[in-house]
């Protein structure tokens, strides 16, 4: 029995991280960018090492495939799985989050009123 075939899965799930480590690359140069207005430093401090890990993701992802279709085509019922790239995108998407934080809390009118 013969479960895996070129072309398939293992092309279609590449482009799909690809995709999604693009969409994290857009996202945290556009926080870098408006997190600039309100410290640059932390725009910085924080988009920095999010860039750093997308491009890990990415290249990690490149690597993953060449593994897992190696490794199908030499064993067609191979099941293949690692979760450092799901973990990399994971904290990405965990520091965007905490610089939008961070920037809203920054700009906002209530707390400007406590200062």
């Amino acid at each position: 029995m013969r479960i895996f075939e070129s072309g398939l899965q293992p092309e279609r799930t590449l482009l799909a991280w690809r995709r999604t480590c693009l969409v994290l690359a857009l996202g945290v140069a556009v926080s870098i960018r408006f997190g600039a207005i309100a410290d640059p430093l932390m725009a910085l401090l924080v988009g920095v090492p999010g860039l750093a890990l997308v491009g890990g993701a990415y290249a990690l992802s490149s690597i993953r495939y060449h593994r897992a279709t190696r490794a199908l085509v030499n064993n067609p019922t191979a099941a293949i799985s690692e979760g450092r790239a799901v973990a990399a995108v994971t904290l990405v998407a965990l520091l965007i989050g905490l610089a939008a934080l961070v920037f809203v809390v920054a700009r906002s009118e209530v707390l400007a009123g406590w200062v």
